[in-house]
């Protein structure tokens, strides 16, 4: 009997990405083909300049390919408008960011209410300090960016992705800009929020440690996939 294979959550297929440059046209990505199943954790990892942002932008819908295309959760991108898009993101995405790209002018408990209106949920605030809870700055929420320390900077941005319970959350270097102990402390939160509910994880990573925490480690090489690693 042939066994049932769900949707993927994440698929690419033949994805590419060209841009112009004073010296012509660059070929970033080149035929990028990608899948990723509900619950995995995913590490792409590559030298500099390699196209993994730009791969991860592609594949959460943040910029448009040049060829190929993208399905997540189900739903082909490019059908998409921007504002389908962002109501797509707002529902079933969350991200974090090397840069924490908290707004300056919102509390910590502001910032990470602020989805979840997107979203349209009901008790925000309950469930913005719920998550805040979780991630141990409760204490911290009437506390603006300037006067968190960068580690908790990212566990606001971490708080902030996983408020509306993502399907799929992707991470784009979230351990670049800490210090070896805090960046632990990050990546061990981002781990037991993907095992306790089930989120895709998808992250951009140059730290070793966190790649071999995943489930499946890609490399990106000139634009193209060109190594998996599976944990035994």
């Amino acid at each position: 009997m042939t066994q049932f294979q769900p949707m993927p959550i994440v698929q690419a297929e033949q994805l590419g990405k060209r841009v112009n440059s004073p010296d012509g046209e660059l070929i970033i990505l080149d035929s990028v083909e990608l899948s990723v199943a509900q619950g995995e954790s995913v590490a792409i990892v590559g030298a500099s300049g390699s196209g993994k942002s730009t791969l991860l932008g592609l594949l959460a819908g943040l910029d448009r390919p040049s060829e190929g295309r993208v399905h997540l959760c189900g739903v082909d991108l490019g059908s998409l408008d921007e504002d389908g898009l962002a109501g797509l993101r707002a529902e079933r995405v969350g991200f974090v960011f090397q840069s924490f790209q908290l707004l300056p002018s919102l509390t910590a408990l502001e910032n990470v209410m602020l989805p979840l209106e997107m979203a349209e949920h009901t008790d925000v605030a309950a469930t913005a300090t719920e998550v805040l809870d979780r991630v141990g700055l409760a204490e911290r929420a009437r506390h603006y960016p300037n006067q968190l320390s960068g580690g908790e900077q990212q566990r606001v941005a971490i708080a902030r992705a996983f408020a509306t319970g993502p399907e799929v959350l992707f991470a784009d270097e979230p351990t670049g800009n800490l210090d070896r102990r805090t960046g632990q402390r990050v990546i061990e939160l981002l781990f037991s929020l993907n095992r306790e509910r089930g989120t895709t994880l998808i992250l951009v990573t140059h730290d070793v440690g966190l790649a071999k925490l995943c489930s499946r480690r890609l490399e990106l090489e000139d634009g193209r996939l060109s190594l998996e690693s599976v944990d035994a």
